[in-house]
């Protein structure tokens, strides 16, 4: 049997490699994140700058993590202190919130990207003309149309804006499936649960199990604009790099290979 001397002994040195451990933890997670760009992107950007970050790590320029997500979500967690190097939205009124907070470095910020509003189906779907005398409950039936958050997502509320503009939206508003993300709405009429969806070109491109049945009028929305702009509260200097190579030539022939239209 040990001793008290023993035991005190033994949780010393216990304790001891506990917090060694610990800050060993710390360290290492502190380099890795050092040496890692950080970027938060509307979710509507995944596979096109999935590849652009592929291309960046194969030219040994550093690490790129990418957190998608709705761009009002990533808003909200960049103004509760998420760290983030760098944020792409996918329209103005989110970048201009967060400036208004001086949560981002505004002499960094550049419009990016532009794209398409376009109205789903399934694959194979036959194409529709939308305008107001669009047949939209007729199309839907009992079912529900697809779309992004109206009221929060920058793809709901450009979609919300096209059918109150066209006359559309006071028909269908009772049958509309808010999703948290573009991609989810996308996703939906993919997997057949939803038989229409309002989404980007660029994602309707993306998905092989959908067809794009129309585009809406670009004059019925607003500008679909995508900003970017480094973090004010960022730590990697790599984030200016990066955010200079996506508006490059390299970085810019892949977002336009998916639809994109490359604005800066």
């Amino acid at each position: 049997m040990m001793s008290g001397r023993q035991i005190i002994c033994e949780i010393y040195h216990a304790v001891r490699q506990t917090l060694w451990a610990a800050l060993t933890l710390f360290v290492v997670a502190g380099a890795l994140r050092a040496d890692t760009v950080t970027v938060f992107a509307a979710a509507s950007l995944k596979t096109a700058l999935d590849k652009v970050a592929e291309n960046w790590r194969d030219a040994g320029a550093g690490n790129i993590v990418i957190s998608y997500a709705g761009s009002s979500a990533l808003a909200r967690q960049i103004e509760a202190g998420a760290p983030a190097d760098l944020f792409i939205s996918a329209n103005i009124a989110w970048m201009d919130h967060l400036a208004a907070l001086d949560l981002i470095d505004t002499a960094s910020r550049i419009d990016l990207l532009g794209n398409q509003l376009v109205l789903i189906g399934p694959a194979g779907a036959a194409p529709v003309e939308i305008t107001p005398d669009l047949d939209l409950i007729g199309l839907l039936g009992t079912d529900y149309l697809a779309m992004a958050l109206v009221e929060a997502v920058p793809a709901g509320i450009y979609g919300r804006q096209a059918l109150t503009q066209l006359g559309l939206w006071a028909q269908v508003r009772t049958q509309v499936a808010q999703l948290n993300n573009v991609r989810a709405a996308l996703a939906l009429v993919a997997r057949g649960e939803a038989p229409l969806g309002i989404v980007y070109a660029t994602d309707a491109l993306a998905e092989p199990d959908v067809g794009v049945l129309g585009a809406f009028p670009a004059d019925s929305h607003s500008p679909i604009v995508y900003p970017a702009a480094l973090v004010s509260e960022g730590t990697n200097p790599q984030a200016a790099a990066f955010l200079q190579y996506l508006s490059g030539p390299l970085a810019q022939q892949v977002f336009a290979a998916h639809g994109f239209e490359v604005l800066n």
